[in-house]
């Protein structure tokens, strides 16, 4: 990269998507880098962008999905410290993030199509199995919380 071209800070926000069916199949997708973990749909808001909409656009350009299932706000929201891992997509000093949870249900599993840029598999879980696979409290909480609610 050259030094006079700018590099443009992640917003410390994003949303959390939990993609799953009807019968408590979750969807995992294994993310590449900085190391291998599998993760539900993530992603930062774009400037101007509201969760609502980043929700949608991130699970389009994470699985192909587009109107297959019903996007619902979960309601919930979590403030996290920013792995360092991560930590140089953010401008100086940002130490956290807010994630807002969103849910995508769809009647079935299907077949999805990865970003091969950010995910190298992906997998339908059982729940059980989802909570114990994921790396984040965040993803491990919102799957709790799911889990919860579809009893």
């Amino acid at each position: 990269m050259r030094s006079d071209q700018v590099v443009a800070s992640r917003i410390p926000v994003s949303v959390l998507v939990v993609v799953y069916t009807t019968d408590a199949k979750i969807l995992l997708l294994e993310r590449c880098q900085p190391m291998k973990f599998w993760q539900s749909v993530t992603g930062s808001l774009e400037q101007g962008e509201v969760p609502a909409d980043a929700a949608l656009r991130e699970i389009l350009e994470e699985t192909g999905l587009t109107d297959q299932g019903e996007l619902t706000d979960a309601g919930r929201s979590r403030v996290f410290t920013i792995d360092s891992r991560w930590q140089n997509r953010y401008a100086p000093g940002v130490s956290e993030n807010t994630e807002h949870e969103w849910h995508y249900r769809l009647e079935h599993s299907v077949d999805i199509r990865l970003c091969d840029a950010e995910h190298s598999a992906y997998r339908w879980f059982d729940i059980d199995d989802a909570i114990d696979a994921v790396w984040s409290w965040t993803n491990k909480e919102a799957l709790e919380n799911l889990k919860a609610g579809l009893k």
